[in-house]
């Protein structure tokens, strides 16, 4: 998310290196000027392109060949190696491409490359697209329509204020006070109007009609489409707790949801946080930052055991309660009255306003009202198509048939949301496909990342690798003796290698 604020790292590309620095299959950095370069050989193939990933600033260096692209080694993004282009989230902005030379046993590094422009795609297809949703899923749909040259009408409609930003900030950096407002929004204003996509902010839509093809918005305007992309996401479920309907018990979905967190936290000494969930312990660690008293109650005994198995979930328990988090696990909550949430225990804990982190529900009542197929989430093929022509599901609203077991699932991730996006927008301009990503997360505890790659909805015991207490361990999830996902802390080559592991697995 930051600019590289370092000097030129490595040798001066544009004066050359010795060939044999570059083996097969292998990548190095330098630079170019100011500019920070990687050459990567790929057969009798050299490219040389930006050396850090585009999303938040990760070293392409450290990261994996993978055919012709390599892969970010924080957050999984997809580089070309031949254009540069951002091919899979969360990275979106291309990174820069150079003309490299080899004569004489000696790589030099050329002048930059300019970007190639979109080809425009007209005539057949659709004209006009109505992607439905301000997140993740939303915001990859439209701009893969026009980054992939579609020349018909995007319009896209969010009940949000804000244009679409980082939204795994809002628990993360964001919320910690480490991150300023100027770095959540994944576009600027002018974005829009310059990528012509119609951006509607705060609209409501209030009904789809599927035979007539049209959406309608709560201001009476109803709004065409040939193709429409749901990206409704999911809301927070607050549970019917007596006193629960307070505004100073609150959740986090948005970014006005986080400023107002940090509004609350500003006069707070004390606060709970109800449910031991990512987004609960990382709103916990975020307000340690300020310097809150912080408690967490949940009526599991073991945090995350049913996603990660209890050795993990214990690990993460103990990285919060080394920075003063104090847990009240196996409790049910009962109330929160006079500034106290009150335990099935009879005890009682003082908070002067609560966080309630006790997970989602998609946002299925405008599908489920037009007709579309719904079971837990949207139901969609392989191709993220819903029931109806023309209408197609992604991120947390879709159940999908997972490509390495045929069940329908649905995952949670931002990441996975805006690769289901992207997908979406490339079948809707005829480049068919199932859709095969393989599911990739990372949630942050007291300033410790773990990864995770794959899925695994039931799993026999995990096998650990290394010390999690060291932060060096790799953790296996299988059934059967099948690898189905792997969480990684501190080994990023690790966590990239599972995940070709996970897809070379379809081939």
């Amino acid at each position: 998310m930051s600019g590289n604020d370092e000097g030129p790292v490595g040798p001066d590309l544009a004066a050359g290196v010795p060939s044999a620095d570059v083996p097969e299959g292998g990548m190095l950095v330098g630079h170019v000027g100011d500019e920070a370069v990687l050459v990567a050989r790929v057969g009798s193939d050299l490219f040389a392109i930006g050396a850090h990933c585009t999303h938040y600033h990760g070293p392409l260096g450290e990261g994996l060949i993978v055919g012709h692209t390599v892969r970010c080694p924080w957050h999984h993004a997809h580089f070309c190696l031949r254009t540069g282009e951002a091919l899979a989230a969360p990275a979106i902005d291309p990174v820069g491409a150079w003309r490299v030379e080899e004569q004489d046993g000696k790589i030099v590094v050329a002048g930059a490359r300019p970007p190639e422009p979109p080809k425009k795609r007209s005539a057949a297809g659709p004209r006009r697209i109505v992607v439905a949703g301000g997140g993740a899923g939303g915001f990859a749909a439209a701009e893969m329509l026009r980054r992939r040259g579609f020349d018909g009408a995007v319009t896209l409609v969010s009940a949000d204020a804000a244009a679409p930003y980082d939204r795994p900030n809002c628990s993360k950096d964001y919320l910690a006070g480490e991150a300023p407002a100027e770095w959540m929004p994944l576009r600027g204003d002018d974005w829009y109007a310059n990528h012509d996509i119609d951006l509607r902010l705060g609209a409501e839509i209030t009904a789809l009609d599927l035979g007539a093809r049209s959406v309608s918005l709560r201001s009476g305007e109803q709004l065409g489409y040939d193709g429409l992309v749901l990206a409704l996401g999911a809301e927070p479920v607050r549970p019917p707790i007596a006193g629960f309907d307070q505004p100073t018990v609150m959740t986090l979905r948005s970014l006005a949801d986080a400023d107002a967190i940090l509004t609350a936290a500003k006069r707070a000494r004390r606060i709970a946080i109800v449910g031991a969930s990512f987004i609960g312990l990382e709103v916990a660690a975020s307000l340690k930052h300020h310097g809150l008293d912080v408690h967490v109650a949940a009526p599991e005994t073991v945090p995350f055991a049913h996603v990660l198995g209890d050795e993990v979930g214990r690990w993460i328990q103990r990285l919060h309660e080394a920075k003063g988090v104090v847990f009240r696990l196996g409790r049910k909550v009962m109330g929160y009255e006079g500034g106290r949430l009150g335990l099935d225990d009879g005890s009682q804990v003082e908070a002067d306003f609560v966080v309630a982190g006790t997970g989602v529900r998609p946002r299925t009542a405008l599908a489920e009202a037009a007709g579309l197929a719904v079971d837990r989430g949207v139901v969609v093929d392989a191709r993220l198509r819903a029931s109806a022509p023309g209408v197609f599901a992604v991120g947390d609203l879709a159940r999908f048939p997972d490509a390495r077991t045929g069940e329908l699932i649905r995952i949670e991730h931002w990441v996975h949301a805006e690769r289901q996006g992207q997908h979406a927008a490339r079948v809707l301009l005829g480049e068919d496909g199932p859709y095969a990503e393989t599911p990739f997360f990372w949630s942050v505890h007291q300033g410790t990342t773990l990864n995770y790659v794959g899925h695994a909805s039931d799993f026999d015991p995990p096998r650990i690798e290394g010390s999690l207490d060291a932060g060096d361990a790799t953790i296996r999830y299988a059934k059967g003796g099948r690898l189905l996902a792997m969480a990684t802390v501190g080994r990023d080559r690790a966590s990239l290698e599972a995940g070709v592991e996970l897809e070379d697995a379809l081939a």
